[in-house]
């Protein structure tokens, strides 16, 4: 019973972080505070109040609208909410929490891989829209790879030379992305996509990172396939080149890390 109402709780706590990732993802780009500044309706500019921001309930009871302006608001965030509570529930489950037996170092690991995933979210939900990595979130991953990073070496007394390494080749290319590259390209995405992978390669193994890649190619052909037949059925042919300049690899690769550490974790927790 207690696994229940910890799952259920988890579940919660989730979908209350995915509302604050919806405010996150559409402030972060325009340069807005996150912490400070009350939410309000991006239409009528109204704040919002306690009533109108209570995950999943608020959108189902006011009909996916404001309460104020009547204007319809995108379903993009109730389904934000649902999946981040989805997320939280099967990483949870996937660490296979015990009660009985309290596991220290799993319970730390969960904290840090919840705060982890948690940037992923937003890293994704931004680039799906922006085609960019924002720094500021590159940032916080640093931050909390780093404190998990500190643990790990004092408590656990375990070997941190790859999580070193990798830090430094995020920190050179973080360099050379406010200096020297940022004087010579237009476009830095690439290299933003490399910072992201060093973080993933850093916080999930290689191995993780190597399926998340193969995982992230997958999609990529499979989505690609599907809007090609999709096209050639509407006679609509894009091009190649602008279809690859506007694909979002961040938001696929932050997805497939996702999903890829969930099944590993399953996987070593039950084997």
């Amino acid at each position: 019973m207690e696994q229940i109402i910890f799952y259920i709780l988890i579940f919660c706590i989730g979908t209350v972080f995915g509302s604050f990732f919806t405010l996150a993802v559409y402030r972060i780009p325009l340069h807005q505070d996150i912490t400070h500044k009350r939410s309000y309706c991006p239409n009528c500019n109204h704040k919002l109040s306690f009533w109108d921001m209570i995950p999943i309930l608020s959108y189902v009871f006011l009909g996916g609208k404001c309460r104020y302006c009547k204007k319809k608001i995108r379903i993009r965030y109730l389904c934000l909410e649902i999946l981040t509570g989805i997320v939280f529930l099967l990483f949870a489950m996937s660490l296979n929490i015990n009660f009985e037996i309290i596991n220290i170092s799993k319970l730390i690991y969960f904290v840090f891989g919840l705060l982890y995933i948690a940037g992923l979210i937003i890293i994704a939900g931004i680039d799906k829209e922006k085609c960019k990595i924002q720094k500021s979130l590159v940032l916080y991953e640093i931050v909390v790879l780093s404190l998990y990073m500190i643990y790990l070496y004092t408590v656990e007394y375990a070997n941190i030379y790859r999580y070193v390494i990798y830090l430094f080749v995020v920190t050179i290319l973080l360099v050379l992305e406010n200096t020297y590259l940022k004087s010579k390209l237009k476009d830095y995405y690439v290299l933003q996509i490399l910072q992201l992978s060093m973080l993933m390669a850093m916080f999930g193994y290689e191995f993780i990172f190597v399926f998340t890649v193969i995982l992230t190619l997958l999609t990529i052909a499979i989505e690609r396939i599907f809007n090609y037949i999709k096209e050639h059925k509407n006679k609509v042919i894009k091009k190649e080149s602008k279809y690859f300049i506007n694909l979002p690899i961040g938001f696929y690769l932050c997805c497939s890390n996702i999903l890829t550490i969930i099944i590993v974790n399953w996987i070593a927790c039950r084997g």
